[in-house]
């Protein structure tokens, strides 16, 4: 039965995916580790020229993708930018993966045994399945699946049913090299597709919400598989005195509404020292006022639609409960229907407290709420309040100021004198603290040494011991 897509731009189903079922689901399964064997039997380099060809044809088909992904999402520019970064990230594996695997294959190495050496070899898991979500649909179904591909294994995506399109142009990209049209495949299909996927897969890693999260792990556990989780934040972000409140504001306002605020390292709660703070919001206030909506224009404007009308319905209510429990909207604060797109300019939130749904769960869209300290020491204990620790953010007059505070968060990647720049750089390794995720880290050696399994060959280089050097008089 085909599933309708909405178009977040008109709100209207102009789309429509076909879902594939568990038995459907094996079938690709099967072709795939049949392919999966000879292709982790090739040299890491040769994997890495098919990865280059792919980041070419990706390059070629750049337009279509792009387009789609626009239709998917609502925003241009952000889409093109998409495309271009896993042309990017495909090249920057292709590059890197042959000496990170050799690295981690030491041959020969002594033991504490006299005689007795070990050589480690990485085997690659046989296929494994990615589930992404909608708020970089692109990105986010290959952010996992190209260091897979380059570890050896065969994938299986799954993308978001919310932003389908770009599937189809993309597997057009993906026919132009049969060396990787054999070991990876899309799929279209819902929430039941992607529990159908776990059950066919030897590792799976999934982006998306924790209460799906929560799921995904239980299945994989049940499967006694690795499942690697990257799920929800509520960032923090904190501004010390000695900050400027004028550059504060302006990178407080990009890291809280870029992409409409739907993105996981959107800063979501902002922390300002008083000295500072009516300076802050003044000019929070009136730059989040001078953003503008992508609408009825697509190519101009700052703020593009909801990708998905539940997700406006989640903010709608987090802003009400918030106006009821005495929070000050400054600015925005009400969901606009333009055009059959669900719009919300930047919100600027004040007089918030912890108890609030605003400040306690996952908001993912352009909401700023603005919270007042004295002491540092408190600023801390409230970025630490919660169930995440995804990244947060810290701006000072220093970078040693701001360092000092950074290393006390708990979070996995800490901006400093910046805001979100873990989804720019992609080079360090970090965990995802409380519910924000399990699993090794995506970034760094780690997204690529992940998908490997570790054999260790111990050898025996003299006599081996008998029976008798073990007996009770011998000991």
């Amino acid at each position: 039965m085909s599933l309708p897509v909405r178009n977040p731009r008109t709100g209207q189903a102009d789309y429509a995916i076909d879902p594939i079922d568990a038995a459907e689901i094996a079938a690709v399964a099967t072709r795939l580790r049949t392919a999966q064997s000879g292709w982790t039997a090739l040299a890491p380099e040769a994997r890495s020229a098919a990865l280059r060809m792919f980041a070419d044809a990706v390059d070629r088909h750049r337009g279509p993708i792009g387009e789609a992904l626009t239709t998917d999402t609502g925003r241009g520019a952000i889409s093109r930018v998409e495309v271009e970064s896993v042309i990017r990230v495909a090249r920057r594996w292709a590059h890197q993966a042959p000496a990170l695997i050799a690295a981690g294959q030491p041959q020969g190495v002594p033991t504490s045994v006299p005689g007795i050496e070990t050589s480690t070899r990485l085997v690659s898991y046989p296929l494994v399945g990615v589930i992404s979500p909608w708020n970089f649909p692109l990105t986010l179904s290959l952010i996992d699946a190209i260091p897979a591909l380059a570890a050896g294994c065969a994938v299986i995506v799954k993308p978001s049913e919310v932003t389908p399109r770009f599937i189809r142009p993309l597997r057009e990209a993906i026919a132009e090299v049969p060396e990787i049209a054999a070991v990876l495949a899309l799929i279209e299909g819902d929430g039941a597709t992607g529990a159908a996927l776990i059950e066919a897969v030897d590792y799976v890693a999934f982006t998306g919400s924790v209460a799906t999260g929560r799921k995904v792990s239980e299945a994989a556990a049940r499967r006694l598989i690795p499942a690697s989780l990257e799920l929800g934040g509520k960032d923090p972000m904190i501004v010390l005195a000695s900050a400027d409140p004028d550059h504060a504001a302006d990178v407080a306002l990009r890291a809280s509404v870029l992409n409409n605020g739907q993105a996981c390292q959107s800063i979501e709660r902002i922390y300002v020292a008083r000295a500072i703070a009516e300076p802050f919001v003044e000019a929070l206030v009136a730059k989040a006022g001078a953003a503008r909506l992508n609408h009825p224009d697509l190519a101009s404007g700052d703020i593009g639609p909801f990708i998905f009308d539940k997700q406006a319905a989640i903010v709608a209510e987090q802003l009400r409960d918030a106006r009821e429990r005495g929070a000050r909207i400054l600015t925005g604060g009400e969901i606009e229907q333009l055009g059959g797109g669900l719009y919300l300019r930047p919100t600027v939130v004040t007089e918030v407290t912890p108890d609030m749904a605003l400040m306690r769960d996952e908001t993912f869209g352009p909401v700023l709420p603005v919270t007042t300290f004295d002491a540092v020491e408190d600023a801390i204990v409230l970025a630490n309040s919660g169930e995440f620790g995804l990244s947060a953010a810290v701006l000072a007059g220093t970078t040693e100021e701001a360092e000092r505070v950074a290393v006390r968060l708990n979070a996995g990647g800490v901006s400093i004198n910046d805001g979100s720049l873990t989804g720019l750089v992609w080079e360090a390794e970090k965990s995802s603290f409380g519910a924000s995720g399990v699993g090794p880290s995506r970034m760094g050696a780690s997204g690529l040494l992940r998908f490997f399994r570790k054999q260790a060959l111990i050898r025996q280089t003299g006599a081996p011991l008998p029976l008798a050097a073990y007996a009770e008089e011998a000991l």
